[in-house]
């Protein structure tokens, strides 16, 4: 007879994970013989630039690099990250206290709520959001309260509407701007709110910037590092999975305040092994190989981005143009009820694939979400395709 299995607790309260069930879907339809075009998942088509798979294998062909990496990183890696922090944002980080890499931001932001929770501590939480923030949350024991991200707040959370109550048992807020799902950006007025907020109610503030290199039209999104007092109570995390194409090398980091990485790289010594050596050394000819790759990316998702609003909003989609993000965040029509009603009918009736926004949480209500991953070509396909839905 086998074991009764009983899932635990925390596992019991995790919400859904969509994405799961998503990719589900979609390799049911494909098994089917569908032609699919998925702009779902925020994961780019483009492959990693050469020069870095090069360094790779390289790298990957030298048995030094073939044993258990550090826990702290390579040197030259975090020094590599200093460097381009000073370069794209004029932050200065001590390599040796301030920078810790990570086997991709999402692990991070996941695990650190596990440095600095206690049972019963809040988490300031906004939704919609990036699901590793509530689950993070959860696994080590912490209580949520969601933030509501609206269209009349340009997306950004309203930080004075928080119940006293729970200020007083919060230790930690997540912001994520450039935003995903919503492609909102950030002002600086914002960010000078919210550090004095923070230092003001002794709040950690965890920054995911992942999304910092695609934008558009002019604008250059900041650092929170960059503002005064944010090395007072701000980490921050990034990734090289949008910037290079390398969502599947796992590699990005934490910076900022010397006590936060350090809780964090804590919690990692007793989980993980570090990152491959090989990968690091990639990761460094990435950083140090100047901004033409990035340029050239930009230009590619702002044409894909002004092909698919247009053609959106063609079809009578209330869309914005997004000053960064490779996403369109758009409300639903009218006539579907709800926003997993109106990606299922995608999916069924057009194989066109994109994210209900309930997925990201319930402030996700009432909208879907467009990546920007396919070539403008299958773009063009997919807005006609929708054009047929919406007749």
């Amino acid at each position: 007879m086998a074991i009764k299995i009983v899932q635990s607790d925390k596992l019991n309260k995790l919400p859904p994970y969509l994405f799961v069930e998503i990719d589900k879907a979609k390799r049911q339809a494909r098994q089917e013989g569908r032609d699919i075009i998925d702009l779902g998942i925020g994961d780019p088509d483009q492959a990693t630039p050469q020069f870095i798979v090069d360094k790779l294998y390289e790298a990957a062909k030298d048995k030094s690099n073939h044993r258990y990496a550090l826990d702290a990183g390579m040197s030259v890696l975090r020094e590599s990250i200093s460097r381009w922090y000073k370069k794209r944002f004029n932050v200065g980080l001590n390599p040796d206290n301030e920078v810790l890499p990570l086997i991709g931001s999402k692990e991070g932001i996941a695990h650190f709520p596990l440095a600095v929770l206690n049972k019963g501590d809040y988490a300031l939480v906004p939704d919609p959001c990036y699901p590793p923030y509530k689950g993070g949350t959860i696994f080590a024991g912490g209580k949520i309260c969601l933030l509501p991200l609206l269209s009349k707040n340009n997306f950004l959370p309203d930080l004075k509407r928080i119940r006293q109550t729970v200020l007083k048992n919060s230790k930690i807020i997540f912001v994520n701007y450039p935003n995903n799902p919503t492609a909102a950006v950030a002002t600086d007025e914002f960010y000078k709110e919210l550090i004095q907020f923070a230092l003001k109610n002794n709040i950690i503030v965890i920054s995911d910037l992942a999304y910092s290199e695609i934008y558009f039209d002019g604008f250059k999104p900041r650092s929170l590092l960059e503002f005064e007092g944010a090395k007072d109570c701000v980490i921050e995390f990034h990734s090289l999975s949008k910037t290079y194409n390398m969502t599947g090398w796992r590699v990005g980091w934490a910076c900022g305040n010397p006590q936060l990485v350090s809780l964090l790289a804590k919690v990692k010594s007793n989980i993980d092994s570090g990152i491959f050596q090989a990968i690091q050394i990639a990761a460094v000819a990435a950083l140090d190989s100047g901004d033409s790759f990035a340029d050239s990316m930009r230009r590619m998702y702002q044409e894909r981005r002004d092909v698919l609003a247009e053609g959106l909003k063609s079809l009578g989609f209330n869309v914005n143009l997004p000053k960064a993000t490779f996403y369109l965040w758009s409300k639903i029509p009218k006539r579907f009820g709800s926003s997993i009603e109106l990606a299922k009918a995608l999916l069924d009736k057009t194989n066109v694939v994109a994210t209900p926004g309930v997925g990201f949480g319930e402030h996700g209500e009432g909208y879907i979400r467009f990546a920007l991953t396919v070539p403008v070509e299958r773009i063009k396909e997919a807005v006609g395709r929708l054009g047929n839905l919406t007749k």
